[in-house]
């Protein structure tokens, strides 16, 4: 039987990304914390290339725990520069460390990192309506807002673009296309 999917799901790593994970709704503080970081290590990069070294990103990052990152200091940054396992970018790194900051202080104000970033689509997923690859946006006026308040509050790496395809990979927005057997079963979950 042929199954139909999202175009860009070619590889056997992608395919099992758009099966599994893409578009489904994630409203767990640590798995948001870790879409935000991986979602800014992509930044000229493939999602390809991320999806590769997530085990050495879920490892080099305390398995993305957020109070253990936002207390790493000076010399657990300069050994992730070290480590074969992620990307080895100076300002990546510290984006994550000082992201995650930025997210115990949204926890603070707002109780969640989930609340906070569900609250720029009013708590519910948004599309479902596409029908081809060329009709996906890079951003929206939503992920345009997420950007710069985001930024406001101190987090790097998070230009419309980079907040767009968190809010994809996290179901915010169901941008499974028209003929995708994901659409349907995505648009169900909550």
């Amino acid at each position: 039987m042929d199954i139909t999917r999202c175009q860009w799901a070619v590889s056997d790593l992608m395919i099992a990304y758009h099966d599994n994970e893409w578009g489904v709704p994630v409203h767990d503080d640590r798995r948001l914390f870790e879409l935000l970081i991986l979602e800014g290590a992509q930044a000229g990069l493939s999602w390809e290339i991320i999806l590769k070294r997530r085990d050495g990103y879920r490892r080099a990052f305390d398995n993305f725990d957020i109070d253990a990152v936002a207390g790493y200091d000076q010399e657990k940054a300069a050994a992730l520069l070290l480590d074969d396992g992620i990307i080895k970018n100076r300002l990546k790194i510290a984006a994550a460390i000082g992201n995650a900051k930025a997210v115990q202080a949204v926890q603070r104000e707002f109780g969640s990192l989930d609340g906070y970033l569900w609250g720029f689509v009013d708590g519910k997923t948004t599309g479902g309506e596409l029908q081809t690859l060329a009709d996906v946006p890079v951003t929206t006026p939503e992920s345009d807002r997420m950007s710069s308040d985001l930024k406001k509050r101190g987090f790097r790496f998070v230009g419309p673009t980079i907040c767009y395809s968190l809010m994809q990979s996290a179901g915010m927005v169901n941008d499974h296309v028209a003929g995708c057997f994901r659409r349907e079963e995505v648009r169900g979950v909550t």
